[in-house]
């Protein structure tokens, strides 16, 4: 059966911790998007990690961990993660990278942190990862597919070619220096001999073991609202975040995927630019910071401080609506037992009307919050297993966002550790 954990809104939602949980019961988890741009914060036997690239089910050795042919392959960066979990003392992952998968190079990195620059004040907020020139050149047709680097007379004649073409904009828009397509042709050989022994024909592979029954669990990055298509363009990622390309981007049939897990967080947080409805400031949002997520509300990759806000159920609706959400998983319930009252962003006021439906980009900016007030259970619900246990007050919270967004809340998630969950039967 194959199951796919994705987000429901900016990214950041806690899809890390809730892969490492089902993993226990999944023999392949395949990450089948994005890059080394965002990261999963995990909390398990073996310690506290921020992954970027491997999947959150490499902490089990029953596991096969795939890269996917839609993710963008950053080489050198996936196999220092892979040496940052062994030297903590994970067992060495059984990993599987598609011969399909696009490389990440050097000058996808350059290109990115030129573009922010050029922008100054008008740029994305990239994390300067190399993603958004890497797809482009993906779809403009002149990425460096995993295969080809097996194909050696192919790649000294592509080499010459892309230096070619990007050092036109290297001169004459960056005014940087060029490429020298030895180095290129260098730099890929070095990736050849570092990815060899783990290529794989992932689809055949997928195909395979759908057929013998396999656990499978498809791992997105970011969520709905960062998808290039549906979400709050043009402050999205470049890869579709939806699990619908997970069907894609891992190279097997739409209909193989009979479970959507969605994972929504308790209020929200966002990281990098764009429309954010529900967000809070100052002193507010600091304390909702400080205690958020495991250690704070600060992104896994970057660093950098998230942006919070109350929970958008005008956001999150729609999110569930995109992915085709058949289980939320609602994170990080326990950071809001501090609240005397919790506030709901419920509608959007847009020019004097109030909608419950997420707008395009250019309506989303005009938007105010429509804030409904829920009291708070004041308690710490940690440790708490079973739902009836759960404080009145807390129930009614979840009770009330759950009728909101139209999606049944099956998990609960109570704590960073992995058995920090409350499962619910709807």
């Amino acid at each position: 059966m194959v199951k796919a954990v994705v987000g429901a809104n900016w990214g950041d939602e806690g899809k890390g911790k809730i892969t490492d949980m089902l993993g226990k019961e999944a023999d392949i988890i395949v990450r089948f998007q994005g890059g080394a741009n965002a990261g999963h914060t995990i909390v398990n036997d073996y310690g506290k990690f921020a992954l970027h690239t491997l999947p959150s089910g490499v902490f089990y050795d029953h596991t096969t961990s795939i890269i996917g042919n839609g993710v963008a392959l950053d080489i050198p960066k996936i196999f220092a993660e892979v040496q940052e979990v062994v030297n903590q003392g994970v067992p060495r992952p059984k990993l599987l990278v598609s011969d399909r998968a696009q490389i990440v190079m050097s000058y996808h990195k350059a290109f990115d942190a030129y573009e922010e620059e050029r922008l100054g004040g008008k740029s994305f907020g990239s994390t300067k990862s190399g993603i958004a020139p890497f797809y482009s050149d993906k779809y403009a047709k002149i990425g460096f597919q995993v295969s080809e680097l097996f194909d050696d007379e192919l790649l000294r004649e592509k080499v010459v070619r892309v230096a070619e073409q990007k050092n036109v904009i290297l001169e004459h828009l960056y005014h940087k220096p060029l490429i020298n397509p030895d180095d290129l042709y260098k730099e890929l050989i070095e990736y050849r001999d570092m990815v060899a022994p783990f290529v794989c024909d992932v689809s055949l592979y997928l195909h395979n073991a759908i057929k013998e029954g396999k656990e499978i669990l498809l791992e997105g990055q970011l969520g709905s609202l960062k998808d290039p298509d549906h979400g709050i363009y043009p402050m999205v990622t470049s890869s579709s975040t939806l699990a619908a390309y997970g069907a894609i981007g891992a190279g097997i049939p739409p209909y193989e995927i009979k479970q959507i897990i969605t994972v929504c967080k308790a209020y929200s947080s966002a990281v990098g630019a764009g429309a954010f409805v529900s967000e809070i400031f100052g002193e507010e949002a600091d304390e909702l910071r400080r205690r958020g997520g495991d250690g704070g509300e600060y992104g896994a990759t970057t660093g950098r401080p998230r942006r919070m806000g109350w929970f958008d159920c005008v956001a999150s609706k729609y999110g569930c609506r995109m992915q085709g959400t058949t289980d939320v998983a609602f994170t990080v319930l326990d950071v809001l037992g501090y609240l005397k009252e919790i506030p709901v962003c419920v509608g959007y006021e847009i020019d004097g009307e109030v909608t419950t439906e997420f707008p395009v980009t250019h309506l989303l900016e005009k938007a105010k919050p429509v804030l409904k007030t829920l009291p708070g259970w004041e308690c710490d619900i940690r440790g708490i297993k079973n739902y009836d246990e759960l404080p009145e007050n807390c129930k009614n919270y979840i009770e009330f966002i759950e009728k909101e967004i139209g999606y049944p809340i099956t998990m609960i998630s109570n704590g960073p550790g992995r058995d920090d969950i409350i499962y619910r039967n709807k």
